[in-house]
């Protein structure tokens, strides 16, 4: 018989990617397992998974806002309403396992499965746990980590630390600096930072570049900065003011693995999937955290790595004055680049996927 798996959550990029990576991944090893995603109406997982070739359902559910506001008054409605859902739906698929990876709909949905005694995993990317999967913690068959020093939200012994999944075509930098170079027109000579801010761009530094980036081509630092789709109209007017530089600046870069490779430093916000890429490819790195993330967990990411001296953290409030100084200091720095590099590749886990999907068809008996 085929495994039946039911995967929940969703609601960002760090939730969906790694749960469809976890999926292609017992794929590959039983291609006849039979899948199941239960997201959010609404959520951007309702494109994404389908688009990654999985059925998904959707659940009306939405988080609790920090305001007063309408929506939470409707809150415990749509949750019983949601639960009832969710039990529709393992009752017709029936799983063998169900695994949540954090997001407004893993809370019903894993819930509900275990009241229903379903075997149950849980994934948490970041090392400040979300509301979600704290709230089911208790009841979960076993809880897969990223981070060190969890068991202060989980129960400690159902952890099993196996980092984030991150897609292996975007970490494998092998032999492509060469290649990269040229395609971006960057000289072997001189340092390139490389800049990134996620699919929308991180606005903070974004301003900061956009004040300060002749200084960084001035010491010779060529820079490839991507900006996301939010700052459209100030791309095309730097591209004309620094046409003929050494700046590569886009709204969105597609081929990541190819931005590592060319990369010498990098500057990143730090949400769990990024920061489990750049402890893989293990370039000396700037983590500016995003300061509203759910309980400011980017930050607490980021932390986790300035405690090992494998990162340089800059608070987003200073980021105008502080960021391009940082860049031009770390790129003349030979020996703290080195540190970096060498300390946060301790970090790694390149085998998480594997071994979450091996924790997950373990739990079917």
């Amino acid at each position: 018989m085929p495994y039946r798996i039911l995967i929940s959550g969703g609601g960002s990029g760090g939730h969906i990617f790694p749960a469809i990576a976890i999926a292609n991944t017992i794929k590959l090893m039983h291609p006849d397992t039979e899948f199941l995603f239960v997201g959010a109406l609404g959520k951007m997982e309702m494109e994404k998974v389908p688009a990654a070739g999985y059925k998904i359902e959707g659940l009306n559910i939405t988080g609790i806002k920090r305001s007063l506001s309408l929506s939470n008054l409707l809150f415990p409605f749509r949750l019983i309403v949601s639960l009832l859902k969710a039990r529709g739906l393992i009752n017709r698929f029936q799983p063998d396992v169900v695994v949540g990876v954090g997001g407004f709909a893993s809370g019903p949905v894993l819930r509900m499965a275990t009241w229903m005694g379903k075997p149950t995993l849980i994934q948490e990317q970041n090392s400040f746990a979300g509301i979600t999967n704290r709230w089911v913690a208790s009841a979960v068959s076993k809880v897969c980590v990223a981070y060190d020093g969890m068991e202060k939200f989980f129960p400690k012994d159902r952890i099993i630390k196996t980092g984030n999944p991150v897609r292996d075509n975007v970490v494998d930098i092998r032999g492509k600096h060469a290649d990269a170079l040229a395609k971006y027109g960057f000289s072997d000579a001189f340092p390139v930072v490389l800049i990134v801010g996620g699919s929308l761009g991180a606005r903070s530094i974004n301003l900061a570049l956009e004040a300060e980036v002749g200084k960084l081509l001035d010491a010779d630092i060529q820079v490839l900065w991507q900006t996301g789709k939010l700052f459209k109209e100030q791309t095309e007017r730097l591209k004309k003011t620094f046409a003929g530089r050494a700046l590569h600046i886009t709204e969105f870069i597609f081929e990541m693995d190819e931005a590592y490779a060319v990369a010498d430093m990098v500057v990143s916000r730090a949400g769990a999937i990024a920061v489990s890429e750049l402890c893989i490819v293990g370039k000396p790195t700037i983590l500016v955290p995003f300061p509203f993330a759910a309980e400011d967990h980017q930050t607490k990411n980021a932390q986790a790595l300035v405690e090992t001296e494998s990162a340089i953290m800059i608070a987003d409030s200073k980021v105008m004055s502080d960021l391009v100084l940082a860049v031009i200091r770390l790129s003349g720095d030979k020996t703290l680049q080195q540190t970096l590099s060498a300390n946060i590749v301790k970090h790694a886990l390149p085998n998480a996927a594997r071994d979450i999907a091996a924790h997950v068809t373990g739990l079917i008996v």
